[in-house]
This record gives structure tokens, sequence and C-alpha cells, in this order.
């Protein structure tokens, strides 16, 4: 009784960052538009950034409250994967041919970047977990090298969006003429204060699960955890698929993807007991350098952009994809469980 009451709570924070995450990303788009602000802009970075915000709030409150770093990492790096998987539906549900033929080549800034960031970080795990990890008080030295990345990456992306692409994201995004900017800005805050409720609630579930369940840390972080965090970035992404949005549905997990990075960093800051990186698995580097291999395939896609497909539905880049995250999760679960 006491399992299916902990499996009702795991459930109820995954419909709680089901529906807030997309309302999130709607008003955030409904406040670009009556603001003026570049739809650019907004679109390209703060859609990745609300939909990333469960990553953030589960990561600080994982470990504040609940002193399980092991849950923070591996929801940030397991979300990274998670996010890439996401392309696997998107290449299913596109009917005009294989995303990757369809989509802009610009998105490979993008993922660059996500390589830079990623591979750093999973650099980084093995070397703390060597004890080879320089500190500031309390604070890993590789936490201020991703914060200077991720502000190089997002700067470098809106500087080559706004020189190449101006139409990038006007060209897709929906008007909103019947609702006011303090009505947004109140759908917003709702939205918000769910999904920070959710993600503090979140840790401790996981947490008990994993101990009910006899699962490590390391385990329930990196796949259960992730999946329920990136319910934004795949609903959001669906939904930007059902309005032929796709640019703007790839941008966003990508642009997530940097933002996770981030919030790894941000959690490092929050952790006073040392750095972050040498108090977790070095399990953690096998999702490390599985999202950077993934994103890695996804390159060779945007720049192979194959008109046909492997198979009768799916691009044998997405297949790629897909067996690359089997691979991840059963060697996770085989050295972390």
């Amino acid at each position: 009784m006491e399992l299916g009451l902990i499996w009702l709570e795991f459930a109820l924070c995954a419909a709680l960052i089901g529906l807030a995450g997309p309302e999130l990303s709607r008003s955030g788009d409904i406040i670009a538009e009556k603001t003026g602000l570049s739809q650019n802009w907004i679109g390209l970075i703060m859609l990745a950034t609300v939909t990333s915000l469960p990553e953030l709030i589960t990561g600080l409150s994982a470990v504040t409250v609940a002193d399980v770093p092991d849950i923070a990492v591996g929801d940030v790096l397991g979300s990274c994967v998670f996010n890439l998987a996401i392309l696997i539906v998107l290449d299913l549900m596109h009917r005009d041919g294989p995303i990757y033929f369809r989509a802009h080549q610009g998105h490979i800034l993008a993922a660059g970047f996500g390589i830079v960031l990623i591979g750093w970080t999973g650099m980084s795990i093995l070397l703390a977990g060597h004890s080879f990890a320089f500190e500031i008080g309390h604070v890993g030295l590789y936490s201020p090298i991703m914060i200077g990345l991720y502000l190089i990456a997002i700067r470098t992306v809106f500087s080559y969006e706004r020189n190449q692409r101006e139409e990038f994201v006007e060209e897709v995004v929906e008007q909103y003429g019947d609702i006011t900017l303090r009505q947004a800005v109140r759908r917003y805050l709702i939205g918000a204060a769910v999904l920070v409720a959710a993600g503090v609630w979140l840790p401790f579930v996981a947490s008990d699960l994993s101990e009910a369940m006899g699962w490590r840390q390391t385990f329930v972080g990196t796949l259960l955890v992730a999946a329920v965090t990136s319910l934004p970035e795949f609903v959001v992404t669906m939904a930007a698929l059902r309005i032929g949005a796709l640019n703007m549905a790839i941008a966003n997990l990508l642009g997530s993807n940097l933002f996770n990075i981030l919030v790894l960093a941000i959690d490092d800051i929050a952790y006073t007991k040392g750095p972050i990186l040498s108090h977790v698995s070095p399990v953690h580097a096998v999702s490390a350098f599985s999202a950077v291999v993934m994103t890695g395939v996804v390159v060779i896609g945007l720049l192979y952009r194959s008109k046909t497909r492997a198979f009768r539905y799916v691009d044998w880049i997405s297949i790629s994809l897909f067996l690359l995250y089997l691979l991840n999760s059963y060697v996770l679960y085989v050295f972390a469980h």
C-alpha cells in the first residue's frame, strides 16, 4: 500500500509538470508578442528555459533540502539524453519526410555548443571521480566554466539567428489577439507556481521510490526523474509540430540541453558540502557521453539531409538515436542498480 502511494505521488508530480510546462511556454510566447520583444530571441531562448524549469527546481531541491546530489546530476544528464530521444518521436510524427531534411542547418550551431558543454561535464565527472577537481570554495572550477560556455553559446546563437534568419520564429509563432499582457503574465506566474511545487516535491518522491524498489538514486534520477522533468519539452515539441513549427520544436530541445548544463552549475553552487561532481556516482559520465554521441548523430543528420527514410516511417538517424538511448538505459540499470 505504501509503495502504491509513492507511485501515485510520482504520477501526480508528472501530471502537474506536464500541465504547467506547456502553459508556461504558451504564456511566454504571448508575453513576447505583447511586449514587442524579438520573437526569434524569446521563442528560441525563453521556450528552452521555461521548459527546463523542472530540472532547475528539482535540482535545487535535491541538493539543498533532500540532500540527494545523485538525483540532481542524474536528472540533468538524463534529461539531455531524453530530450534527444524526443527527436525520434518528432521524426515519427512528421509526415513530410525526415525532419533532418526539413530542419534548418543553423541548428548545428546549438548542437555543437551542446557537444562542448555536455562533453566538458562528462570529462569533469571522470576527473572528479579520480579526486582531480579544483575548487573555488565549495564550488568546482568546472562550474564557472560551464556558466561562461553557456553565455557564449547563447550570445553566439542569438547573433547567428539575428544575422542569418530573422524570420526563423516569426513565421511560425501564433498570434494571441484575444489575450492581454496582464492575463499572460498571470497565467505564467500560476504555471510557474505549480511547476515549483511539483519540482520541490519530486526529489523526495524519487528518493522514497528508489528505497522502496531497491534502486540506487543514480538509476532513479537519470531515468525516472529525467523523464518526468522532460515532459514539458515533449509536450511543447509535439504542440509546435502540430502548428507546423518544426524548427522551433528542434530549437527548444537543443536549447534545453544547453540550459540543463547551466542548471548543473547552479546545483553545484547550491550544494554546500563541496563540488557536487565529487559526491556523485561516476556512472553519470555514461549519460553525458551518450548525450554527446547522440548530439553528434543529430549533427550528421542535419548535414547529410537525407530526403528518404531508411524505413517507411522513420529515418536511420532516429533509429541510431533510439539504439543509443536503449544502450544508455541498459548500462545505467546494470551498473547503477
